[in-house]
């Protein structure tokens, strides 16, 4: 059997995504898994109880309060008997009393009860999956519970729209929960992964620097998420942080230039997603430079473009990935550092958005690649976008891996 066999509760909310749950349910049970399926009060008008009691061999939950069932409270007692819960479909609705813990539901009680790891596959409209309070919730369902969510895809939807909200295929959903091995080929397990962080600091004296906005929110992120896909991951952070891979604390762009020369070497990948200053004070005062009646010149000259330093001197297997910040013509100016600093990847933002971006947990970007590739990823959480890039490394890695086998 490939997989250890596990006692797994299946979530099902009023969602019309709910009818392709027989074909996951018996998928399950096929590879040796026990199913529990709970329903919420209205998922019974999408599915049929008796058809989910076949299929699972087991009786199906919905009401908190069945006698014949339960001899001890039976949220805890579903809880405690779990190796993982699984949302699908997680509806809007569903997603914000998870995150609110509100518990109206019986699923909603054993989530808060359990212990076990959770995964969440949502589907709905596509506006309502955009929308702010929407992502706000998945946002806390990933950084504050640490549940793993099993993202919508874009798709023809049953109300007419097409966009992204269509629930993903149920092979992605059964990889994802059972970590799968040939899942596990299109990971970063054995990759070796360089993110940065935050904004530099150029000294002017031992109290002031040159320093820009950046709360290193969006490479914290990245490097949480490569970890999670199975890297080694050395984070270059100028924000400190308590995390379970290495991170290397750096100051000023010379530092962080020296910290990544050292390790990029033996790495496959580099993830740029720090502010390097562009310019530094010729000279730092040793005193704090005193207030005085005239205004005072800071001579300042050019850092090192560590992006473009490795960008001619990287190895074909290896790929780079940079950050660009605009706040005019962005597309345009995210092309031409593409090319200048041949980097492969080029993530862009719009800085002069408000409320996304610098200090926020939500962004919007463009992603543009050496293969004249252009996508956009509407406002969402940082971690979610995260996600979506180092995606798109490890399909860029594994790209590599099989071209040279070729």
């Amino acid at each position: 059997m490939p997989n250890q066999s596990k006692n797994i509760i299946l979530g099902i909310s009023a969602g019309i995504a709910a009818y392709k749950m027989y074909d996951l349910v018996s998928d399950l049970k096929k590879l040796g898994h026990n199913i529990n399926v709970v329903l919420t009060k209205d998922s019974i008008n999408f599915v049929n109880e008796l058809t989910l009691k076949v299929l699972s061999s087991n009786p199906v939950f919905c009401n908190m309060f069945a006698p014949e069932l339960q001899t001890k409270p039976i949220h805890i007692d579903l809880a405690d008997s779990a190796d993982l819960i699984l949302v699908s479909p997680a509806t809007a609705d569903i997603i914000a009393k998870i995150a609110n813990g509100i518990c109206d539901e019986l699923i909603t009680n054993i989530l808060l009860a359990a212990k076990c790891p959770v995964y969440i596959a949502p589907a709905m409209n596509t506006n309502m999956w955009e929308h702010f309070t929407t992502q706000k919730n998945i946002e806390t369902l990933v950084t504050k519970l640490g549940y793993k969510i099993i993202p919508p895809e874009q798709g023809d939807l049953a109300c007419g729209y097409t966009g992204v909200g269509h629930i993903a295929s149920n092979e992605k959903i059964l990889n994802a929960v059972l970590n799968i091995k040939k899942d596990k080929t299109r990971g970063l397990g054995t990759k070796r992964v360089i993110v940065t962080a935050g904004g530099t600091r150029e000294a002017v004296d031992p109290v002031r620097f040159i320093g820009n906005r950046s709360s290193g929110k969006m490479g914290i992120a990245l490097a949480d998420i490569a970890y999670e896909m199975g890297a080694e991951v050395v984070l270059v952070s100028t924000v400190p942080c308590d995390k379970p891979y290495q991170v290397i604390e750096v100051e000023s762009a010379q530092e962080m230039q020296e910290v990544i020369e050292s390790e990029f070497d033996k790495s496959d990948a580099l993830i740029m997603a720090a502010a390097v200053s562009d310019f530094r004070p010729i000279t730092a005062s040793k005193q704090k430079i005193k207030k005085k009646n005239e205004d005072i010149v800071i001579e300042l000259t050019r850092n090192p473009d560590i992006l473009e330093i490795l960008g001619r001197t990287k190895r074909d297997k290896q790929v780079i990935i940079g950050f660009s910040a605009e706040s005019e013509d962005t597309e345009k100016n995210a092309w031409e550092k593409l090319q200048k600093k041949k980097i492969d990847i080029i993530v862009a933002n719009d800085i002069t958005v408000p409320d996304i971006g610098f200090g926020s947990d939500e962004n919007a970007v463009m992603i543009l690649t050496k293969d004249k590739e252009r996508e956009v990823l509407q406002r969402q959480p940082k971690t979610q976008i995260a996600r979506h890039i180092c995606k798109k490394l490890a399909q860029m890695l594994n790209e590599v891996k099989e071209a040279k086998k070729v």
